[in-house]
C-alpha cells in the first residue's frame, strides 16, 4: 500500500476534537465515585482512538489493507468508504447518518443533566421529561452519540471493539446507582423501574425522546459550575 490515504495527518484537527469531545464528557457526565470515573476512562479511550484514527493516522485501514487485501485506488480512511468502494460518496452518506445520531445523543445527554440537575437541588426524584421515558437518559445519549460517530460515522477496530465494552460498563454502572436509589426512595424507585424502561423508550416513544431532547421548554437551565 503505496499510495496516500486521503483524510489522514491533521493532528491538530485531531487534538481539538479529542479536547472538545472529552470536555463534554467530563462536562456532562461528571465522574464523581471510583466507578464512575473508571466508566468515563473508557469512554475517553475511545474518543482519543476515534479521533486520532479520523484525522491522524488510520490504523484501522492500514491494518486492513496490509493483511486483507483492501488495497485499492480510491483507499480512503474512512472505513465504509474503502469497504463498500463508493469513495467520497460513501464517506458522505455515513458521516450525514453519524453526525445524525451524535447530535441526537449529544442532545440527550445535556437535557438529561439539566433535568437531573435541577431535581437534585429540589432534593427529589426525577420521573419526568426524559426520566419519563427512560431511567438514565444521560446514558442514553451517550450511547447514541457513540455509536452514531465511532460505528456510523468512522469505524475503527478501536471504536467498534470498544462501543460494547462501553455499553456494558455503564449497565453496571446504572445497576449500581439503582441500588443506591432504591435504598434513599425504596417503593417510589421500584415502582418508577417497573413504570420506565432502563436505556432504551418503547416502541413509539422514540420520537418523543428526540422531542424532548432538545430542551426547548426547559426554561430552568441550571448555573455553569
Amino acid at each position: 500500500m503505496s499510495e496516500h490515504i486521503t483524510h489522514s495527518g491533521a493532528w491538530g484537527l485531531a487534538a481539538i476534537m479529542i479536547v472538545v469531545a472529552s470536555w463534554v464528557l467530563y462536562r456532562y457526565l461528571a465522574p464523581k465515585t471510583w466507578r464512575e470515573w473508571a466508566s468515563a476512562g473508557v469512554v475517553q479511550a475511545f474518543i482519543i482512538a476515534l479521533y486520532a484514527e479520523m484525522y491522524g493516522f488510520p490504523l484501522t485501514i492500514y491494518l486492513l489493507a496490509r493483511f486483507f487485501g483492501l488495497d485499492r485506488t480510491n483507499l480512503n480512511a474512512n472505513l465504509w468508504s474503502s469497504l463498500i468502494g463508493l469513495g467520497e460518496t460513501g464517506m458522505l452518506i455515513s458521516m450525514l447518518l453519524g453526525y445524525g445520531l451524535l447530535f441526537v445523543g449529544i442532545g440527550i445527554l445535556i437535557q438529561g443533566w439539566r433535568e437531573l440537575y435541577r431535581v437534585h437541588r429540589e432534593n427529589r426524584l426525577a420521573t419526568t421529561g426524559l426520566y419519563g421515558l427512560v431511567r438514565h437518559p444521560q446514558y442514553t445519549g451517550l450511547f447514541i452519540g457513540l455509536f452514531g460517530e465511532g460505528v456510523v460515522h468512522w469505524p475503527t477496530l478501536f471504536s467498534v471493539g470498544l462501543f460494547p465494552v462501553i455499553a456494558l460498563v455503564y449497565g453496571w454502572l446504572a445497576h449500581s446507582e439503582e441500588k443506591r436509589m432504591l435504598a434513599r426512595f425504596g417503593e417510589q424507585y421500584r415502582a418508577y423501574q417497573q413504570r420506565v424502561p432502563m436505556f432504551f423508550p418503547r416502541l413509539g416513544q422514540w420520537r418523543q425522546l428526540v422531542a424532548r431532547s432538545n430542551g426547548a421548554d426547559d426554561q430552568d437551565d441550571p448555573p455553569h459550575r
